[in-house]
């Protein structure tokens, strides 16, 4: 049977297994070329394991550190009718290599904001592990349902405040337009913060420490984003920007929460990167698009794997003392806020539009990016 990818709007409605597993080899590959993370973590939790930032983290902490894992994410498993997700390929993948590595890796299947989730998954760290020394917190969704009300909240990328317009593309086509955006309401921006905000990370947090499953020394790692100014009033200060406030001001208030164990939660702000979500926002894919043609050809451009093994190795698990920038954070999104690229990606941007959009900019590179998401165009 050929599988092709099936499209509803910008969204890719199915994966292919082969591909999928493929990818995550080639990640596995990567990382067991760099050097060993010697002082790295033993035990590892990675909530929202299954793609991007955690599912590379998670290949770091194995493949890098030889650490056990426990993912949880929330992945269709497939029927006789309907193949799986590219979420479940990937993880069942990654098991399958660890395991033949003789590394121990495990999987909690579910909604990682519910309550029986979290029950189920300290349980499984109390029975295989004991205690965990990093929890990676990657969940990036459109929908949360609280836990205490059963209420369901949906996330918004929206401006605040006034109207933004800018060039945007459509990544299959290739046309450049204008666009433009509505600000949000204020209840809009309060569900944002709600579904992306930092109080599911939080509440993980306190159940782990509850629970005594956290070693001493733990460190816990959340995900965010900044961008560069022109993307601000959609991203940064926008609906999405007001929940990465909250997610690091979480991240004050949960080291004050973990001092007893000698603990550290700590926002880490990535790069511009292809994801599900960063192809249906307006702007993003152009911004992108150009980002990648100059961060390559100056050869500083980097995927999730990249990122997160700089993350372990330069960061986390360094002999140096942790680098922190003015509000707490590590940047690893310093070489694509180097001030001569952003100039060159503001040029491009001015003078990008439907007719050279191929010559100017990595549109081909985005695309291929996007569809390796769900397995598909890997050799």
């Amino acid at each position: 049977m050929e599988l092709k990818p099936r499209f509803r709007g910008f969204i890719c409605t199915n994966a292919h297994p082969e591909g999928c597993k493929q990818q995550v080899k080639e990640q596995i590959n990567f990382i067991q070329k760099q050097p060993t993370l010697t002082n790295g973590p033993k035990n590892v939790l990675v909530i929202g394991a299954s793609k991007g930032f955690g599912l590379s983290a998670r290949i770091v902490s194995a493949f890098g550190a030889g650490a056990s894992t426990i993912g949880v994410f929330s992945g269709g498993q497939g029927t006789p009718k309907r193949g799986a997700s590219a979420g479940w390929y990937n993880s069942m993948a990654f098991e399958e290599f660890a395991h033949e590595a003789g590394l121990y890796a495990k999987h909690v299947n579910g909604d990682a904001f519910s309550n029986e989730i979290k029950e189920e998954t300290i349980q499984l760290i109390k029975q295989d592990l004991g205690k965990i020394d990093l929890v990676i917190y990657s969940l990036a969704t459109a929908k949360r349902t609280d836990p205490q009300t059963g209420e369901a909240y949906y996330s918004v990328l929206k401006p605040i405040g006034a109207p933004y317009q800018n060039k945007t593309v459509h990544f299959h086509t290739g046309e450049v337009t204008q666009v433009e955006l509505l600000p949000a309401t204020e209840e809009e921006i309060a569900d944002t913060v709600k579904v992306m905000g930092g109080e599911d990370w939080s509440a993980w947090m306190l159940a782990l420490k509850e629970a005594d499953v956290l070693s001493e020394g733990v460190k816990t790692i959340a995900f965010s984003y900044i961008g560069p100014e022109m993307t601000h009033p959609i991203y940064r200060n926008g609906t999405i920007g007001r929940a990465k406030d909250h997610l690091e001001a979480t991240a004050h208030e949960l080291s004050k929460e973990l001092a007893s164990v000698n603990g550290q939660a700590i926002v880490t702000v990535c790069k511009g990167l292809v994801t599900q979500s960063s192809t249906a926002i307006p702007v993003i894919p152009l911004y992108i698009s150009a980002l990648y043609k100059v961060m390559k050809e100056k050869g500083i451009h980097e995927g999730c794997i990249e990122q997160m093994s700089r993350l372990y190795h330069d960061f986390l698990y360094s002999n140096q003392p942790l680098q922190l920038d003015e509000e707490g954070r590590i940047r690893i999104d310093d070489w694509e806020m180097r001030a001569h690229v952003q100039q060159e990606v503001s040029e491009i941007l001015e003078k990008v539009n439907s007719e050279n959009v191929y010559e100017l900019t990595d549109l081909k590179g985005f695309r291929e990016d996007f569809f390796h998401l769900f397995g598909f165009e890997a050799d």
